[in-house]
């Protein structure tokens, strides 16, 4: 019998390629394709994977908990990397390598394959994510393959296969990069882009449009939250209310990308040690992220805040590098869910020309107390304890200098 291997298959230039040549190996070939909320025909990527020889196709919608499981935890989190990327294609990457792990079980397969680069950041987050999940499975990754390499040295040459074998694929020369979409946000990288002097232009977009596009009027919106999550989205200019996770984040997406919200054209490092440039659009995790912030900003203790604002790095660091399934996630995750259980409450927001403007904010857990901030009213707050306050966290500067001023004398 035929070694049966689950791939992870996406439908374009390089899965493709990547099929045919593991059928030609003499694979039995299972083609995984995980519905993460990319714009895909996936019965035509499901004739396609056919064509090429899959014994198998498996689709699954994994969209709704992509949004509860994994975006929403990171905004809940304020999880970016770098202090700017929103972490879109390193979130989906555990989603997706979990249910392939989960696809190999119930088929028999015990070797799992993907297409990701050996340059890049996405071969690790599978690959650490399978070995976590199944610690004895067997890993293809054809791009770390000799037999392969010697066949293939980048992307021209695979469109050169596709067109000699008749392979039907989208990426052209013409479009000269490449692409990965989920509901929470594009990535466009590669070919042109590498040249980090090269501009993005409004035809790139899938998401959104230019901010200078974005029609000349505000909208404005109400985000709900609790325990640090949004649960309710209302239009204040239309109406339209939602509650539903996965239907918040696609309304929003569509709302603030008309807006033109959410892009981002950054150098970042990988994990394995290259620097990347990357343009990305995240309209409505964008919002959410901002609105998180704020909300934090009323009902968040001080010091709780001050060990929110250490760890977060961490956690974004380990979804970025591919450590989702890790003790130390386990860890983080617990930490940072505990800091959200009285965070609640609405932020008022306006969307306008790529801007997030917050209008105000309201939380029944609220800590700030209007008569005890007040510059005009006494508010219970003895404004002579200051003097003590301010001469104690004085004792050490005072000891600091006289010290500096001895050294200085001899």
């Amino acid at each position: 019998m035929k070694e049966k291997v689950v791939l992870a298959y996406s439908g374009g230039l390089d899965s493709s390629i990547i099929l045919k040549w593991l059928v030609e190996k003499g694979y039995e070939v299972i083609a995984f394709i995980a519905d993460v909320g990319q714009d895909t025909d996936f019965e035509e990527s499901r004739g396609k994977a056919e064509m090429l020889g899959a014994s198998e196709v498996i689709i699954s919608d994994l969209k709704k908990e992509f949004v509860e499981n994994y975006v929403l935890k990171a905004i809940m989190a304020n999880a970016i990397y770098e202090n700017r990327y929103l972490l879109g294609t390193a979130l989906s990457r555990p989603l997706i390598a979990s249910e392939q792990i989960s696809v190999a079980r119930r088929v028999g397969a015990g070797t799992v394959a993907h297409g990701a680069t050996g340059k890049g950041n996405d071969q690790v987050r599978f690959e650490l994510c399978y070995y976590a999940l199944m610690p004895g499975i067997r890993v293809i990754s054809p791009w770390k393959d000799r037999d392969f390499l010697a066949s293939f040295k980048g992307r021209t040459d695979l469109l050169k296969y596709a067109s000699e074998n008749k392979i039907p694929v989208k990426a052209s020369i013409d479009k000269p990069y490449s692409e990965d979409e989920n509901l929470m946000h594009i990535s466009h990288r590669a070919g042109i882009l590498e040249d980090p002097m090269y501009s993005i232009h409004k035809d790139m977009l899938v998401k959104m449009v230019m901010p200078q596009d974005a029609p000349d009027k505000e909208t404005r919106i109400v985000i709900h939250f609790r325990n640090g999550l949004p649960v309710r989205l209302v239009n204040k200019e239309d109406g339209t209310m939602m509650e539903d996770p996965y239907d918040m984040f696609v309304y929003l997406n569509e709302l603030a990308g008309r807006n033109g919200i959410g892009l981002l054209d950054m150098v970042e490092n990988r994990f394995v040690g290259i620097k990347s440039r990357g343009v990305y659009e995240s309209p409505a995790a964008t919002v959410f992220h901002i609105a998180h912030r704020d909300i934090e900003g009323i009902a968040m203790d001080r010091e709780v805040m001050r060990l929110v604002s250490m760890l977060t790095p961490k956690f974004a660091e380990l979804i970025y590098n591919g450590f989702w399934f890790s003790p130390e996630m386990d860890f983080l995750m617990a930490a940072i869910e505990k800091s959200q259980e009285l965070i609640d409450g609405s932020v008022h927001l306006c969307l306008y020309k790529g801007n997030v403007l917050i209008e105000g904010r309201e939380s029944p857990s609220s800590l700030y107390d209007e008569k005890l901030s007040s510059m005009d009213i006494e508010g219970g707050f003895d404004q002579t304890d200051s003097l003590g306050f301010i001469k104690i966290n004085a004792i050490r500067l005072m000891a600091h200098r006289a010290i500096v001023e001895q050294r200085q004398k001899k």
